[in-house]
């Protein structure tokens, strides 16, 4: 298997917008065929590595947050909405893509906000002089004359712009959430075929409790794992997330990997947070606790709609989310280190 930063490289690279993943879904199967495993899809475009009728299932999602074509205007350009936690402001002016709705070659678009000489009242520059927020409302994306662009077709950030930025110990770059853990969610299941656990259970051939699950749409509302986990209606499910800086979580920009104590859908119960400390220290990878005030992952929507029992959430710690996010160069290790200890003491506490 390539390196985790080349593992990276390529999956940045690669568009996936929710409801439009399968550039991302094509590469994580050729990486499953490498390692001479079977995979396959559900309904929902899932992709899915182990255990038919799991009691854990990992997950790490496929989408990233991008725009989708409303209509076009009488110039010719195109309206655009979010998908997912998309800001003006993260964004910014440059090339995107639009992804024809029935696949293909993309087409070059660039993303504006008009141009600044100006004073009239309608403008978008006018009014943030005025103090107001720029919104989507304000943008719109040029592409070339004669283009038919469709409402739904998918906008994502052009390739030039998908690329890695290293800089001392850290890395930054677009969509490490949610490329990052899916460079660790291969890294676990490489771990596990070449050292099957202690106790069994982790067998990845379809007959285990563990069910490794690459999701789609969950930055619209974790709609993949929700699909799933309806379905399968395991025991625990851990998510692999980012674990975003702010001031109301004290934690550092570091290779130490974070559990969720909390998000915007409840709170990790007590004795799975024990589990995780123990999982950590037998890791040798250290550990930050962090309640998040806003936000959620696949395991925490999941057990909001009781599809699941024990929801645990366990990230990279990033700055700057949603937009040219930051890591540290040594996190993706880490976290694949800590989630396959877990995996451990929960097959050895037979879940």
């Amino acid at each position: 298997m390539k390196s985790d930063r080349e593992l990276l490289a390529d999956l940045v690279a690669l568009p996936g917008p929710g409801g439009q993943e399968e550039a991302v879904c094509d590469y994580l199967g050729d990486v499953l065929d490498a390692l001479g495993l079977p995979w396959r899809l559900d309904a929902r475009g899932n992709l899915l590595c182990g255990s038919e009728n799991p009691k854990v299932v990992v997950t790490a999602h496929m989408d990233e947050i991008a725009l989708q074509v409303v209509g076009t205007r009488h110039d010719g350009s195109l309206g655009v909405s979010p998908i997912g936690g998309a800001h003006p402001w993260k964004w910014g002016e440059g090339p995107v893509e639009i992804l024809p709705l029935e696949g293909g070659e993309p087409i070059r678009g660039v993303l504006s906000f008009g141009s600044i000489h100006t004073s009239h009242p309608a403008t978008a520059i006018e009014r943030a002089r005025s103090g107001s927020s720029l919104t989507w409302a304000d943008a719109r994306v040029l592409v070339p004359d004669g283009a038919i662009v469709p409402p739904g077709s998918r906008v994502v950030l052009a390739r030039e712009r998908r690329t890695l930025w290293p800089f001392g110990d850290k890395i930054a770059s677009y969509f490490l959430d949610d490329r990052a853990d899916l460079v660790a969610w291969l890294k676990v299941i490489a771990t596990l075929k070449s050292s099957p656990m202690n106790g069994g259970g982790g067998g990845l051939d379809g007959g285990g409790d563990i069910l490794f699950a690459a999701t789609t749409c969950e930055e619209l509302g974790g709609h993949g794992a929700l699909w799933l986990l309806g379905n399968t209606r395991p025991e625990v499910c851990i998510a692999l997330e980012i674990g975003p800086l702010a001031p109301d979580n004290a934690i550092e920009l570091s290779a130490l990997p974070t559990c969720w104590v909390s998000d915007g859908f409840g709170p990790t119960s007590p004795r799975d947070l024990d589990l995780v400390r123990s999982a950590a220290i037998a890791a040798g990878t250290g550990l930050q606790f962090q309640a998040l005030s806003r936000g959620g992952s696949d395991a925490s929507c999941a057990a909001a709609q009781g599809l699941c029992a024990r929801p645990i959430t366990l990230a990279f710690p990033c700055e700057n989310t949603h937009g040219f996010e930051i890591m540290h160069e040594d996190a993706i290790e880490s976290l694949a280190r800590l989630t396959t200890s877990l995996l451990q003491h929960l097959v050895l506490e037979r879940v």
